[in-house]
């Protein structure tokens, strides 16, 4: 089984030695995602609400690239700076699914890269 990389312009670029993702066999395996605009290059981190959504699009992004979408979600991973940005993380991240939820853990960090608020990674399914 070869494995696939996947990147695409609508999403960052990565900022160290690694893919935006890999497809290997029927799975996609996304890396964490930060709040840069793919765009500007700039970080979207002054507000968590809009830095969720960010972190949001650029995951959609690299998921259309694969030709996925977020119902083929099986897994994921949250980071946070800060266990108090639980709820409002979650209060935009849930709208992203259709109800069907994929399995998910969220752990707060004591720092995440370019000093964001929030990290997230997926897993889906082809």
């Amino acid at each position: 089984m070869e494995n696939k990389i996947i990147n695409t312009p609508n999403a960052p670029a990565p900022i160290g030695p690694y893919s935006q993702a890999v497809r290997a066999g029927d799975l996609l395996f996304i890396s964490g995602q930060i709040a840069i605009d793919p765009a500007t290059g700039n970080v979207l981190a002054n507000d968590i609400l809009a830095e969720t959504h960010q972190v949001m699009h650029n995951l959609r992004a690299i998921l259309t690239e694969a030709g996925c979408t977020f119902e083929d979600v099986v897994k994921t991973t949250i980071l946070l700076s800060d266990m108090g940005l639980f709820a409002e993380v979650n209060s935009i991240y849930g709208k992203y699914f259709n109800g069907n939820f994929p399995a998910r853990e969220t752990y707060a960090v004591k720092g995440l890269p370019k000093n964001v608020n929030v990290e997230i990674s997926m897993v889906a399914s082809l």
